[in-house]
């Protein structure tokens, strides 16, 4: 029997994978590509499109799926998100918490959750494992809040995907990156407004230069428990969080 015929095909895949990966990672006519896309996509309101389980998500479907992957690797005992809108993502990780069993729960937070958002999220099938602190994520107030609701908690996943700007995504990060343990993830959206057209957001307070992009810069000049997963970049191609995507290497 030949070497590979006797190889372990799992791990002959993953290895394929691998090196796939590596490879679209400097594929440059698929980097120019996926720019493109990004781009008029967002443009015609892209991310709108989409639900889960009945509740708007607001999000790409690349990123989604490499959501539910982390939490099926990492299984967290919380999920952490900054920022509610429609509910669809909270409902997403709560989702992804009860296919992994056990008592796992969602933390959102958002300054202002409406009404109507509020009484729909409360009112899923998935609200027993959502819970909800209406405030400003970079409120002293509102950070020992959400520490309180995580105590003993020992294997928190931190989303951030609020306002947009680098001040505030860089506070968010200085006030919850603590929670997370080695192993772990932190995950910053919205990191592309730093490789959009330099006038796409007129009326928005972030844009080039002042965005979660250049927070989790000034981030990780002074932070060295996290780094960049740029594997993630290179297999997703298309994405909202380009170099948001981070893994905490140290305690």
């Amino acid at each position: 029997m030949s070497q590979k015929e006797t190889a372990d095909p799992t791990l002959q895949f993953r290895q394929e994978r691998a090196e796939r990966i590596q490879a679209m990672g400097r594929n440059q006519a698929l980097k120019d590509s996926a720019q493109a896309f990004t781009v008029e996509s967002t443009r015609a309101g892209y991310s709108y499109n989409f639900n889960w389980m009945g509740r708007p998500i607001i999000q790409y479907p690349q990123d989604m799926v490499a959501l539910q992957e982390i939490i099926w690797d990492m299984k967290p005992d919380v999920v952490l998100e900054t920022g509610i809108a429609h509910g669809g993502s909270l409902v997403f990780s709560a989702s992804m918490l009860q296919l992994l069993g056990g008592e796992g729960f969602v933390l959102g937070v958002d300054i202002d959750i409406r009404a109507h958002n509020r009484a729909a999220i409360e009112a899923h099938p998935m609200a027993p494992r959502i819970r909800m602190i209406q405030g400003s994520s970079v409120d002293e107030g509102t950070a020992e809040q959400v520490r309180q609701a995580l105590a003993g908690c020992t294997n928190p996943l931190v989303v951030l995907d609020s306002n947009h700007t680098h001040e505030h995504v860089l506070r968010e990060l200085e006030l919850y990156s603590p929670l997370v343990r080695k192993g772990g993830w932190l995950i910053v959206f919205d990191t592309v407004v730093e490789v959009m057209p330099g006038d796409f957001y007129p009326d928005r307070p972030w844009g080039l230069g002042d965005n979660p992009m250049t927070a989790v810069d000034a981030f990780l000049k002074a932070n060295d428990r996290f780094v960049i997963d740029e594997a993630m970049d290179a297999r997703l191609s298309v994405s909202m969080a380009p170099r948001g995507f981070l893994r905490c290497v140290k305690d």
